[in-house]
Parts: structure tokens; C-alpha cells; sequence
């Protein structure tokens, strides 16, 4: 008898072990008035981590475009710049994408003087829209940021020899129907620029459901007239940003590049330059900037905008714009530390690509 009440007494207590156990979907156990009911309860759903992916930025430049003064016509450096911002998940697929292009056109004379305003402001073909005028000549009624955007998402979920391989003309013009229907424009440049964003692409701290977004600045300033003894210079200056934010406006990843697009010509409006010589962007180049050996920190313009990006990342683009300035640089001693050049054009890019 006393075995059989131990032996009803352990199967009670493992039955009380297992109600334990399972305690989340036993639910709540009330007692009215001699009754006993069980409320289930349900587990709090679990909201899947989002998916990290890199941030790339990329920009292919040339002044291949720029033209002697003539007598009835004024001397051209044009830059034309494409820009290309991509996120790419962890198998390589390209996740979000946005191509922009820099078409920056100064005018000087047979005298050597720059005539265009050294104060104009570009605007970039995403930004001029149906101002930039291709849609008159277009066969299929698009203006030019129409087709970049149409292109720019024909290669989301691709990789990037999906999109090395589409397959273009003796023009590069898509000859895919369902890629030409939309996008008639040459697509090599932006294909290597995409190749070379994909590539530069990084992990950051972006998600897959961030929203991405380029900004550009281009200023004419540093351009001076030529002289008997020294060499007239257009210098196209722009700065660029891929930026991604989250839902609440946050800035979840940061790259900044920029280029220097420089033309020479003498007294007579003679471009000087080889026109034909690539354009490398700041981050292209590197070291090879030089600005290490003359900066107090011992920093290379890439590592400090790489620095001024990271600085960035966390904050929204109203506490970009609030970072107190000098003289056009930093005072905060934090970033100090690692940023001394000019950050008022990075200031400005973030606002282009966040407003």
C-alpha cells in the first residue's frame, strides 16, 4: 500500500514538472466559485532580425567632351560624371540601387578668361528632371533620370555578372525588350560604374529595408582666368554621398567620395590637359592624393571623409547639419580628432540625399 502511494505521489510530481516546463502554453488557471478554467496563452511573436547588407558608392568621370574657343564659338570644359549607389546582400545581389550623372559645362574664351560665373551652382540630371530635355528626342517618351531609375531597378536582385551580362548593341544600347522599353540611353558607362559600386560596396551598419540615397555638390570656384606667365584652370569640383536611412530617419550607413575634374588652357583658350586621361575620384586615388604628408593628424583625405562617414552614421540629417563649423571645418573635439579638411560640402551632399 505505502509503495502504491509513493509511486501515485512521483507521477504527481513529474506531472507538476512538465506543467512547469510548458508554462507558456498552459495559459492562466482561475478558481470561481469551485470552478476551475484555463485561459490560453499565446507566445509574443518574434520579429526576424533585418537583413544586414553592404553600402557601395562609385564614380566614373571624363572630360573627353571639353572643346577648344573658336572664333564664333566659346571655349567648353565639360565633366560628365556618372554616380552610382547600390546596397548588396550577403550572396552579392544587388538589394536597392540609384544612378545620378554630374554634366558640369564651364565656358571660356580665345583670351583665356573663364566666362562662366565662378559662383554657379549644377544641378545633376536627376535633379534637373524634365529640365535636362532628353525626352524630345526620346523614342520612347522618357527623359533621362526615367531611364536611369528604369535601369537602376532592372538590376536590383541581380548580381553583378547578371548585370555585366546584359546584353547591348554595337551602341551598348539594350537590345533585352523588356530592358529597352524603358532605358534606350548607352548603358556601358553605368554598367562599369554599378561593377565598380558593387565592388567598393562595404558593411556599414545598413539593412536591407533602409532607403538609399545619393547627393551631389559641384562648385566652379577654384577656376582662375590664364595669364601671360601662367596657365588658365577650370577645376570642376563635386562632391558625392550614398547615404542610407532607417524608418525613422536615422542615418544607418555613410560613404563620401568626390573628384577634381581639372582643365588648363593658355592665353589664346588652347586646352593644355590631355583630355583622354582618366579622372580619379579622392578614394580611387588614395595616397596617391597626397595630402597625408601636410596633414597635422597624419591623415589621408580618404581616411578623413571615411572618418567624417562613420562620425555621420547614427545621427539624423538634422544633427548633420548642426555639427558647428570654422572657417568650414570642424570644432567638435571629437571629430577633430580624425576630420581637419572643409566639411561643409559633405554637410551639404547628406542634405541633397536626405531632403
Amino acid at each position: 500500500m505505502k509503495k502504491s502511494i509513493a509511486l501515485l505521489l512521483a507521477v504527481i510530481l513529474t506531472a507538476a514538472l512538465f506543467a512547469g516546463c510548458n508554462s507558456n502554453n498552459a495559459g492562466t488557471t482561475t478558481t470561481t466559485a469551485g470552478t476551475t478554467t484555463t485561459a490560453p496563452t499565446t507566445a509574443a511573436p518574434t520579429t526576424p532580425a533585418a537583413t544586414t547588407v553592404k553600402t557601395g558608392l562609385a564614380i566614373s568621370t571624363s572630360v573627353a567632351k571639353s572643346a577648344d574657343p573658336t572664333a564664333d564659338k566659346a571655349g567648353l570644359v565639360q565633366a560628365d560624371s556618372t554616380i552610382v549607389a547600390v546596397t548588396v546582400d550577403a550572396d552579392g545581389k544587388i538589394v536597392s540601387c540609384v544612378i545620378d550623372a554630374a554634366q558640369t559645362k564651364v565656358n571660356f574664351d580665345t583670351t583665356g578668361k573663364v566666362t562662366t560665373p565662378l559662383d554657379s551652382t549644377f544641378k545633376t540630371k536627376n535633379e534637373l528632371g524634365a529640365e535636362y530635355g532628353m525626352i524630345k528626342g526620346s523614342k520612347i517618351g522618357k527623359e533621362w533620370n526615367e531611364q536611369a531609375a528604369a535601369l537602376a531597378q532592372y538590376v536590383i536582385g541581380k548580381t553583378m555578372d547578371e548585370v555585366k551580362g546584359i546584353a547591348v548593341d554595337a551602341e551598348g544600347k539594350a537590345t533585352d525588350a523588356d530592358l529597352s522599353a524603358s532605358v534606350t540611353v548607352s548603358l556601358g558607362s553605368f554598367i562599369d560604374t554599378i561593377a565598380k559600386a558593387v565592388e567598393n560596396a562595404a558593411d556599414l551598419g545598413a539593412s536591407a529595408t533602409d532607403k538609399l540615397s545619393l547627393g551631389t555638390v559641384t562648385n566652379i570656384s577654384d577656376s582662375k582666368d590664364a595669364a601671360a606667365d601662367a596657365a588658365g584652370l577650370v577645376q570642376v569640383y563635386s562632391t558625392y554621398t550614398a547615404v542610407t536611412t532607417d524608418t525613422n530617419g536615422v542615418i544607418t550607413s555613410c560613404v563620401i567620395d568626390a573628384s577634381q575634374s581639372k582643365v588648363n588652357f593658355d592665353a589664346t583658350g588652347k586646352i593644355t590637359t590631355d583630355l583622354t586621361a582618366a579622372v580619379a575620384s579622392k578614394n580611387e586615388l588614395g595616397a596617391a592624393y597626397g595630402m597625408k604628408a601636410k596633414s597635422g593628424i597624419g591623415k589621408e583625405w580618404n581616411e578623413q571623409a571615411a572618418a567624417f562617414a562613420a562620425y555621420v552614421t547614427g545621427k539624423t540629417p538634422a544633427d548633420v547639419q548642426g555639427i558647428a563649423v570654422s572657417e568650414g571645418k570642424a570644432t567638435d573635439a571629437d571629430l577633430t580628432a580624425s576630420v581637419t579638411i572643409h566639411i561643409t560640402d559633405f554637410q551639404a551632399a547628406i542634405a541633397t540625399a536626405t531632403k
